[in-house]
């Protein structure tokens, strides 16, 4: 993170970030690797304690990032279209709240400069999950602490 100007999440907008910027927001709390269901008369999420069979649950990161889209075909990228309608992200998730107009939170690592950060607030999701593998119906696997 050494090549990043500080607080680069301040004074530019999503569309102004360089690749580098874009991929620093990510925190590594892997909510966005949890398995959700929607609602589809209220659009509300409902979030499992599944995670994607890709999710390195020691880091919080994907195994095979660059290829995680064609491995798993549901995997979303978090693009600037997929942020004009943010609700489906967890409510924590950094691309979300700058989308949104929100600081992030303080336990962010781009914050606190320490990559530990989120794990130390309790952020990361990984010890609290299963693998898809290991999983039978999602909606036995609802959880409202990702609420």
């Amino acid at each position: 993170m050494s090549n990043l100007s500080p607080n680069f999440w301040k004074n530019k907008s999503l569309a102004e970030m360089t690749e580098e910027e874009w991929e620093a927001l990510c925190d590594g709390c892997a909510r966005c690797c949890i398995y959700r269901l929607e609602d589809e008369d209220t659009g509300r999420i409902h979030f499992t304690n599944v995670h994607c069979r890709l999710l390195d649950t020691e880091t919080g990161r994907c195994t095979d990032y660059a290829n995680r889209s064609v491995r798993v075909p549901d995997c979303v990228t978090i693009t600037l279209k997929e942020l004009e309608s943010p609700y489906w992200l967890p409510k924590t998730c950094a691309y979300r709240l700058l989308a949104e107009g929100k600081p992030l939170p303080d336990w962010h690592p781009l914050i606190t400069s320490d990559p530990e950060s989120v794990v130390k607030a309790g952020a990361r999701v990984c010890d609290r999950t299963i693998c898809e593998d290991d999983a039978d119906v999602l909606e036995s696997h609802l959880v409202d602490w990702l609420e």
